[in-house]
């Protein structure tokens, strides 16, 4: 059965990379904005959309993936998943959306695919946005796409350092509300006395001190996000009144009688228990209900197997410039043996130390090692220090990179599956990782040897 000729045109003039394909995974049209994002030099219909999207040689389920073709059969009704594409600008992370179309006898016959480029973030070393390729990463960036563009108030949760602000900007930036502002308001560095003139502005003449009326940052915020940074540190008789601006959209400036609607959208962080806080009676139950509508907890670093590879060049670019540095295999190597229990932020910070301690344009693991043996450790850690460079490490290529960490892992990766005889899943375990990552250095390799997959 072929696709009516009016649906490939309604495709064709969408402004969003859109396909048409069946239940074998078959391109049959694709219009012009997916053939100029996928297409390249080669034409795209008649192929599979894993091949062309993926570079995979299998349906994504079968390599670890989430497949929305696999789960719309499944469940008869559109699918939304987030995916980590190959298009002619690099990789790029893409929202997904799959509809399926019922043939004569009402089961799918044809689906209909669409992508999104999800613009803050990157499988890549990049300039700006949020970086990783990790499993931890992605499954937070799919929470993100999922809730930026809704109205829902969103709590990040993590450890300290783990990017909450970066996140509360994604999900900013990938609302409708993103023509308007984000202000960012830390809760922790405003005292009790200032915190309501502050937060809701107040009036000539409502204090000692208020010569002229002034306007809070929920006004500042007006049309966009409020983002709400240590929500956590929020006194306890400023929490009913934000509270009230949460259930109702209204407040008052101090001094003024008069209601203000405030058409904003919040997003709030924090490091701290509260559910440990509630229990204490130090932070308002009906509050964090509140704000906790869509929680999203953010990995630590020591949880993102691999992305510090991904990170360091990028933060290095960042805090280096506008000296272009480059690291190391071996500074790389240290890099990721290293626990980092301060998150990005001290990943950010020995790069910066890193950076002043090496004179010429490569960072070599004697920069990195320094830069570790002058850091200040966090009071109270158990993590052991950590080993100076071997003569191993230090032999570099001069012009060692990521390229060459990446030729190192490849080469002890098919060293690891000649000596191996038993199934991917036994591989993937006794290597510590999760079969979706083995199948992706696998298939890098381009290897012959591949384990089965049980």
């Amino acid at each position: 059965m072929k696709p009516l000729p009016e649906l490939t045109a309604f495709l064709e003039g969408l402004p969003e990379p859109h396909i048409l394909f069946d239940a074998r995974y078959r391109i049959l049209a694709a219009n012009a904005a997916y053939r100029r994002a996928y297409g390249g030099q080669r034409d795209v219909v008649g192929r599979t959309c894993y091949e062309v999207s993926h570079h995979f040689s299998v349906p994504c389920d079968q390599a670890g993936e989430s497949c929305p073709l696999a789960r719309s059969l499944a469940s008869r009704q559109r699918e939304r998943v987030l995916h980590l594409h190959h298009t002619t600008q690099g990789e790029e992370y893409v929202n997904i959306e799959l509809s399926p179309l019922p043939g004569p006898d009402g089961e799918p016959a044809f689906f209909v695919e669409k992508m999104e480029p999800l613009r803050v973030a990157q499988g890549q070393p990049a300039a700006q946005g949020l970086i990783g390729r990790s499993e931890a990463f992605q499954a937070m960036l799919a929470l993100v796409a999922r809730a930026a563009p809704s109205r829902a108030t969103v709590l990040l949760l993590g450890e300290s350092g783990t990017g909450k602000e970066l996140v509360a900007r994604a999900l900013h930036e990938a609302s409708p509300r993103a023509g308007k502002p984000l202000v960012a308001v830390d809760c922790s560095s405003l005292p009790e006395t200032l915190f309501e003139s502050e937060l809701f502005g107040h009036e000539r003449g409502a204090f000692t001190g208020a010569n002229a009326a002034k306007g809070g940052l929920v006004e500042a915020a007006s049309g966009g996000t409020l983002f709400l940074d240590e929500v956590g540190d929020i006194p306890l008789p400023m929490q009913v009144k934000l509270l009230r601006l949460l259930e109702t959209g209204t407040y008052r400036r101090v001094g003024s009688t008069e209601l203000r609607h405030a058409d904003i959208r919040v997003v709030s962080a924090t490091h701290r228990d509260l559910d440990q806080m509630v229990a204490d009676g130090r932070f308002r139950e009906d509050l964090y209900y509140r704000l906790s509508i869509f929680p999203i907890r953010l990995p630590s670093l020591r949880d993102r197997a691999g992305d510090v590879t991904l990170l360091a060049p990028s933060l290095l670019e960042r805090v280096a410039a506008p000296r272009h540095l480059r690291l190391s295999t071996s500074a790389l190597r240290l890099l990721s043996a290293q626990a980092f229990p301060g998150n990005v932020r001290e990943l950010r910070n020995l790069l910066e130390r890193a950076a002043l301690l090496c004179d010429g344009d490569l960072i070599e693991a004697e920069h990195v090692q320094r830069a570790i043996d002058t850091g200040r450790r966090p009071a109270g850690t158990t993590r052991p220090p950590a080993q100076r460079p071997s003569a191993a490490l230090t032999t570099d290529n001069p012009a060692g990179s990521v390229t060459d960490f990446k030729a190192l892992e490849q080469t002890a990766l098919r060293a690891t599956l000649a000596a191996h005889t038993g199934s991917r899943a036994e591989l993937a375990a006794k290597m510590g990782i999760s079969e979706r990552s083995l199948y992706r250095k696998i298939k890098s390799l381009d290897s012959t040897n591949m384990p089965p997959a049980s």
